[in-house]
């Protein structure tokens, strides 16, 4: 009995979050959702970072970008880059730089003025992620930030999806339904008078 409420307490706990973000997290989930469709239309690109399980959300969202989110719905790629994913750059930025510089310096290399920025950090802490989000707006690059409660990094993005919690592994749960809308939103804003086609 006990482990079933252990099942029955974290999948109510993140239903409810879930629930509660219709209200307070539409706004800006549609915000970001535009960002990152004007980039693409421009033919700019996307890059993504974060640490741990939000490491896994960028190659998550990247790979649902490049290749296609619904195979009932195919459209040509979306330009697209995680940026937690080349072990061999990120390991010679945090020898020579230090970890925060890991998500910064690769800003600094592969972004252009209008390409988007989608930086993920649960605790809206993460010190690498920030920092590549003040590198991305130097250049003239906008910045989304998937994160929950507090935190420096909403004063900083232009958009702010803040999951009204401050359980990381909630927040996650919700990152990902989120990173889905937004890549489900991006292919119907950009092909859908096209049914996937250019």
């Amino acid at each position: 009995m006990e482990y079933e409420e252990i099942v029955f307490s974290h999948l109510s706990k993140t239903a409810e979050i879930k629930s509660r973000m219709v209200d307070c997290c539409m706004k800006s989930i549609l915000m970001a959702a535009d960002t990152i469709s004007n980039t693409l239309r421009l033919n700019g690109k996307v890059l993504l970072c974060g640490n741990g399980g939000s490491a896994a959300d960028c190659q998550h969202m990247a790979g649902e970008l490049v290749n296609w989110l619904n195979k009932d719905f195919q459209r040509p790629g979306l330009a697209a880059i995680a940026m937690t994913t080349d072990t061999s750059v990120m390991s010679a930025i945090a020898n020579d730089s230090g970890f925060d510089s890991v998500f910064e310096r690769q800003v600094e290399a592969l972004g252009r003025t209008g390409d988007v920025l989608i930086g993920i950090s649960t605790s809206g802490n993460s010190g690498n992620v920030i920092r590549a989000v003040q590198a991305a707006q130097k250049i003239g690059m906008k910045a989304i930030a998937l994160t929950g409660e507090g935190g420096k990094l909403p004063q900083l993005a232009n958009v702010v999806v803040s999951v009204p919690s401050q359980n990381t592994q909630y927040i996650q749960e919700a990152h990902l339904a989120v990173e889905h809308i937004l890549c489900s939103l991006v292919e119907q804003q950009l092909f859908a008078d096209t049914g996937g086609d250019l």
